[in-house]
């Protein structure tokens, strides 16, 4: 444990440019190819593989979408309980290599039951991945320094992953090499670079604070005691039963997490479905997968602007709300648009601001829980209905709406409103539990830390 009352080195400063370059790149191009492996299905179908596996037949390719969600729901909360047990790096490390391994296997499977065999084993190990990495980036940084990494960590992701459908098409060109199919290719190799990442992460990614070894013990001590004076849960507590249930029965947790699964319920939408909309309006294949590509890279730039503009008003309800606005905009002129260069004007509109509602949530529900069992528990509750949000998207864009799928793009809609239904309760609730405790009329400090505020 660490001395915070022996004094640091003078003049020592926040080694925050250190730790950033030695956290985000790393676990953000790591998690690009997880959402990559997770998104690459759409592009396989679109490449070849539905009529190779007859994906076309009832709701097969629905279900073999959604059965990835399954244990990837399931497997959250075990997931962040034993990071700490095993380390971040060997936890990680384990879960991107088997992974890897199971895309690479997809390459070779010969009817859509194997296929969806595979999704399940992917959602397996990929479970895990995101909420951990959540949970190990909000252990470094203050409660204002954490939406821009977090923001910086998903949207790197998102937009390396967003030219998925520019490196299927490239792979796909292979098609008969070695007697293999196009779509074959694109698993075969992305799941080859993701084993390679593997070995990359036992040696480069970063563990909790005050298990890393690239800083000095100064450094180390000066990160823990930032964090402890902010928000008092700089060392782990441990996590029991009791805790366990305790949290579980915080209603705000769930708040957060009903609020992820509406912000990754389009984003999940655009992953599977995006090449197969823009072909059934006329576009060819080719054209398909290139134009999936450009509504990415807009929505990193907005993203990091409203991260930025979040963390320097220390407020986060707001934000969210003006994303969730811009995601309505596109979603009506996606839906109900008769030009076709309108609805795709409006997948950009959609694209950025479920993508910037994504890290802004992450945020929000960071900078409002206390101690490190209750941080694990409320990312991975958080990014477990993030998977739910994959689960309706997977299912309510249904074969026979095809091409222009109105009632998923219903419901995407009817969940953004239920996002800024959530927001003004939850800030409604905050500013009431502010003030009630300026006021000394509670039992105790709020989250058990005296001197904390919820932020709004």
């Amino acid at each position: 444990m660490y001395d915070y009352l022996r004094p640091i080195r003078p003049g020592l400063r926040p080694p925050r440019r250190s730790v950033d370059l030695h956290i985000i790149p790393i676990v953000s191009l790591i998690y690009s190819f997880a959402l990559i492996d997770r998104i690459n299905l759409g592009a396989a179908r679109t490449a070849g593989m539905g009529p190779a596996l007859h994906l076309e037949i009832g709701e097969r390719f629905s279900i073999a979408t959604v059965m990835y969600f399954i244990p990837y729901i399931l497997l959250q909360i075990p997931g962040n309980l034993v990071i700490r047990k095993f380390g971040a790096r060997n936890y990680l490390t384990f879960c991107v290599t088997c992974w890897g391994a199971v895309q690479l296997a997809m390459g070779f499977v010969k009817t859509w039951g194997y296929l969806t065999f595979c999704r399940v084993l992917l959602g397996l190990f990929e479970a895990s991945f995101f909420p951990a990495i959540v949970y190990m980036i909000s252990s470094w940084y203050t409660r204002y320094e954490v939406q821009k990494r977090l923001a910086f960590f998903y949207l790197m992701s998102l937009t390396i992953s967003g030219f998925s459908p520019i490196l299927a098409y490239v792979f796909s060109l292979l098609n008969g090499k070695r007697n293999i199919a196009g779509w074959s290719w694109i698993f075969i190799i992305e799941g080859s670079v993701t084993l390679f990442l593997g070995v990359v992460a036992f040696f480069l990614v970063p563990d909790f604070p005050e298990l890393n070894t690239f800083l000095s013990p100064d450094q180390t001590k000066f990160v823990l005691q930032r964090v402890e004076e902010d928000r008092g849960d700089s060392v782990p507590d441990q996590l029991t039963v009791r805790k366990l249930l305790y949290h579980l029965g915080d209603w705000t947790l769930w708040a957060y997490g009903l609020m992820f699964m509406c912000c990754t319920l389009p984003a999940y939408a655009l992953a599977y479905f995006i090449s197969i909309i823009l072909k059934g309006l006329g576009w060819s294949t080719t054209a398909a997968l290139l134009l999936s590509a450009p509504p990415y890279a807009p929505a990193f730039f907005s993203a990091v602007f409203f991260a930025w503009l979040s963390d320097k008003t220390r407020h986060r309800a707001g934000f969210i709300v003006i994303q969730g606005l811009i995601s309505i905009t596109g979603l009506c002129l996606t839906a109900f648009s008769p030009q076709n260069s309108v609805r795709y004007l409006g997948i950009f509109l959609l694209n950025a601001g479920s993508s910037g509602c994504i890290p802004s949530i992450l945020a929000y529900s960071a900078n409002n829980v206390v101690g490190s069992s209750k941080r694990s528990i409320s990312s991975a509750i958080t990014v477990a209905f993030g998977g739910v949000g994959g689960i309706i998207a997977s299912t309510v864009y249904r074969e026979q709406d095809f091409p222009r799928y109105l009632p998923g793009l219903w419901v995407t809609l009817g969940a953004q409103f239920l996002l800024l239904f959530l927001v003004g309760v939850l800030s409604l609730y905050f500013t009431r539990m502010n003030r009630l405790s300026r006021e000394g009329k509670l039992a105790g400090p709020l989250e058990g830390q005296p001197g904390f505020f919820y932020t709004l």
